[in-house]
């Protein structure tokens, strides 16, 4: 049997994108003003555990996809490997998206989509949880597709005998959709006052174009 210890490590992973999404549809806000370190801490700190690293994800457009997001987020990533936090990003990919119209067409539009995000959290939580960085894995994100590496945690914590807990982070409010967190993992939900709570208060938008453009 596993003891649980007495001082959690905890290391959290930030899906950008994913967080962004859900923050918008939860509280309506228009781009993704939320401050990686004030959010873990507030959460590690209502939980007792000690927050050690803060592994920051996230894919952004080039300049010729969106000039403008890609300048936000250029900005604001530089920002937060400046305070220390680690940073992985990769360019979105352009798609074509078909979508089936009521008359049975079809309508191409091109959209751009997140590559090797997901396999890099992934690889990162596995690689960390072998070599006994954390206890605890805090994961902001309600991606499904982590509920596999959720089930793979558990199993090597088993088989180590040691005490590992996967909580998955995503905010909530009645206008919330899907109020899950990842499948197999803890579910720690934040309202609206604790995220406004861990603001980012420095503004990340270029001021040349409209911010009514979306992400």
């Amino acid at each position: 049997m596993s003891t649980e210890p007495s001082i959690k490590r905890a290391i959290a992973f930030f899906d950008g994108q994913n967080l962004f999404r859900s923050v918008k549809e939860a509280f309506d806000y228009s781009y993704p003003n939320y401050d990686p370190i004030a959010l873990a801490t507030k959460v590690c700190n209502n939980q007792g555990w000690q927050l050690s690293k803060i592994h920051f994800y996230t894919g952004i457009p080039t300049p010729s996809q969106n000039e403008f997001w890609y300048k936000f987020w250029k900005a604001k990533l530089g920002a937060l490997g400046h305070k220390g936090i680690h940073v992985f990003s990769r360019s979105l990919r352009s798609r074509i998206k078909i979508i089936k119209l009521p008359d049975e067409s079809e309508l191409k539009v091109p959209t751009e989509v997140e590559k090797g995000i997901d396999v890099r959290i992934a690889i990162d939580m596995v690689r960390m949880a072998y070599r006994n960085q954390y206890d605890v894995a805090l994961l902001f994100s309600q991606n499904q597709d982590f509920s596999e590496v959720a089930d793979d945690i558990r199993l090597l914590a088993r088989e180590n005998n040691r005490w590992i807990k996967i909580a998955s982070v995503f905010p909530k409010s009645p206008a919330t959709k899907d109020a899950r967190g990842v499948q197999n993992a803890d579910w720690i939900a934040v309202d609206r006052d604790t995220y406004d709570q861990c603001l980012d208060h420095r503004d990340y938008r270029p001021k040349t174009k409209s911010r009514l453009q979306e992400i």
